[in-house]
């Protein structure tokens, strides 16, 4: 992909160290970190580095040290950000990670954004939808497929597990990223990766972003084990209403398998992910049983404010991306 165009001071900052100016700073920092539509691209690009890269931007600035020292405070201020918001559990077991896992998502209180997309959802909005997703759904199972040499014993074997069938069993047109590719055709988007960053809002990258500040940090390897146990549990239900939704739109199966695979796969994968991979790191490395519960807290804080402000935009006849939508068809 293309450097995206800055934002703000700190996307610019960093556009100029990547094509050869001094290192970026922070400065000041914004008022909501995980919101900010600057500071969420500019991390956006520093993950991006350790991806697939730039076509515009050396392969060596994935190493540059000034970057790296701009992308720790960036991360470091999302990370504040989250733990402001986020109560940790009192009393917390280890054993019983894989049940709280379970509770915290019971409880939580994001809006119905799915059965907002499963019933009432029209073309446009859809379309949007997959836009957003798109930024990791491309790359799907990549960010959390990190935490494999970090891992040992059963957690390991229970990871490879999960992720073999992100990645389609070895066959190539059954990977996940390859199904949300036919789905982006169906709908008549441009499938290239990274066609539509310069479209969303910190509130989506923010999303993107946690998973990858988890995973290319191994002190936080709990915390993309809890993330992905998360990830898993919340999905099957979510994406039948997604499928739903594009058969009441009148498309088929080319547009819906990628919904439909996550119901069978994430169904099956859910109790692996929460007692075998979570709970067994837990069991196997209890000290880390407090980043696993913040990993699956810090998905579903992310999750609520990326939903929120799509219903928001919708509710009010507005686009939820940061450019008019004639801007987005004219890339399709």
């Amino acid at each position: 992909m293309q450097l995206p165009e800055p934002r703000g001071p700190l996307s610019a900052a960093l556009a100029g160290a990547l094509r050869g100016g001094e290192a970026p700073k922070v400065g000041r920092a914004p008022e909501d970190p995980l919101a900010d539509d600057d500071l969420q691209l500019s991390l956006f690009i520093c993950h991006e580095l350790l991806y697939g890269g730039f076509e515009d931007v050396p392969a060596e600035a994935e190493w540059d040290l000034g970057v790296i020292a701009f992308r720790r405070e960036l991360e470091e201020l999302m990370l504040a950000a989250l733990r402001e918001r986020i109560e940790p559990p009192e009393g917390l077991d280890p054993g019983r990670v894989g049940e709280l896992i379970f509770e915290l998502i019971e409880r939580d209180e994001a809006p119905p954004f799915s059965r907002y997309v499963a019933l009432r959802a029209d073309l446009g909005q859809f379309r949007e939808f997959v836009m957003h997703r798109s930024a990791y759904q491309l790359k799907e199972a990549d960010p959390h497929t990190f935490a494999l040499p970090r891992l040992r014993g059963p957690a390991k074997a229970a990871m490879v597990e999960i992720q073999a069938d992100e990645y389609g069993g070895g066959e190539y047109e059954r990977m996940h990223s390859r199904l949300f590719v036919r789905t982006m055709e169906a709908l008549g988007l441009d499938s290239s990766y990274g066609a539509y960053v310069h479209l969303l809002p910190g509130t989506t990258l923010a999303t993107v972003n946690l998973i990858s500040l988890f995973s290319l940090n191994r002190r936080w390897r709990g915390a993309l084990v809890g993330h992905l146990a998360g990830f898993e549990i919340t999905s099957p239900e979510p994406n039948r209403r997604y499928a739903n939704g594009l058969r009441r739109l009148g498309f088929g199966p080319q547009a819906t398998e990628f919904y439909d695979e996550h119901v069978e796969a994430d169904s099956v994968h859910e109790n692996i992910a929460a007692y075998d991979l979570a709970g067994g790191l837990a069991r196997q490395e209890p000290e880390l049983a407090g980043d696993i519960v913040f990993g699956v807290q810090a998905l579903l804080e992310t999750e609520r404010a990326f939903v929120s402000r799509l219903l928001e935009r919708w509710e009010a006849g507005r686009s939820s991306l940061l450019a008019p939508p004639a801007r987005a068809a004219a890339a399709v």
